[in-house]
């Protein structure tokens, strides 16, 4: 990195905090969802990192630069835990904001999940007699370990999945970027921020699938075989062992009408083109309030 850029970051005040990484030796890395709770078979270690607070040099991050920006993103949602209004509202809003802060030639929402670092239980939607649990629109804790939520090497095929659904007709694309947009609508300060990854500390080798399971309950065994192998599984993760070059970023005191836009996957894959995330305990400030954010994903196509 440049001079001046390695002074404006280390201008900045940081804290110290515990992220997960996987630790070697789990054969078969696995993530199994529910209304509220969320499993891994892999298993965590605790790593101390430095984590930067963004927010005095926040224009200094870009999609391109970093992975990741913070946007003024103002909301017509006046309540997100109105599950009616945020489906009738948000998904236009995430669309435009990121077709605004990419340039692409159009965005489709993919789905919205709340999460909270308070009493999740008490918010879950209570199911019709089977009714299979659907992992979207719902309430679930804030994710715990470091991790990209796509695998670089199912993502094509998911995209070319979608634009043939979107643009049947379409002239194909040249490019497309999946990412998340996420909004903490709680008052400042989060007990439970977001940590982001610089993408310039991210090497092109690193991450391990982490199949996804979408089940109405947690199975006994985390292990047992599937009704389709892993591998085939259209929907993984990468998760991250500790790499002590990765460099660690948060935007402290976030408010509604502000919101992170980083990059799960840019087919380009150069330079910051995805950004490792996870929840983290901050202690640094006084007063802080449990942790109330909204994340809606998305690919942005360019044609």
């Amino acid at each position: 990195m440049a001079v001046d850029t390695i002074d404006i970051e280390e201008s900045v005040r940081s804290v110290q905090a515990d992220l997960k990484y996987l630790l070697p030796g789990t054969p078969i890395n696995r993530r199994f969802v529910s209304a509220g709770v969320e499993v891994n078979t892999g298993k965590y270690g605790p790593y101390e990192v430095t984590i930067r607070d963004a927010r005095p040099i926040r224009d200094h991050f870009g999609l391109a630069s970093h992975g990741f920006r913070l946007l003024d993103a103002p909301t017509a949602v006046n309540d997100f835990t109105d599950t009616q209004e945020v489906e009738a509202k948000y998904s236009a809003e995430v669309e435009r904001y990121v077709q605004q802060a990419t340039g692409a030639d159009f965005v489709w929402a993919m789905g919205w999940m709340i999460r909270t670092s308070g009493d999740v239980a008490s918010r879950q939607k209570q199911r019709s007699e089977g009714e299979s649990y659907q992992h979207r629109a719902g309430v679930q804790p804030p994710a715990g370990e470091v991790h990209v939520d796509t695998d670089p090497g199912r993502q094509v095929q998911a995209a070319n999945r979608a634009y043939a659904k979107l643009r049947p007709d379409g002239p194909g694309y040249k490019r497309f970027i999946i990412s998340s947009f996420w909004r903490t609508y709680s008052p400042p300060p989060q007990d439970c921020p977001l940590a982001l990854c610089d993408g310039r500390s991210v090497r092109d080798d690193e991450g391990t699938p982490n199949t996804l399971w979408v089940v109405d309950k947690i199975p006994d065994d985390l292990f047992a075989p599937m009704h389709v192998a892993d591998a085939d599984n259209p929907i993984a993760a990468a998760i991250f062992h500790h790499n002590p070059d990765h460099r660690w970023w948060y935007f402290s005191n976030m408010v509604k009408d502000e919101a992170l836009l980083f990059k799960f996957h840019d087919s380009a894959q150069e330079g910051a083109w995805r950004v490792p995330h996870t929840a983290f305990w901050d202690s640094s400030l006084p007063d802080a309030q449990p942790r109330e954010s909204i994340e809606c994903r998305s690919i942005a196509f360019f044609e």
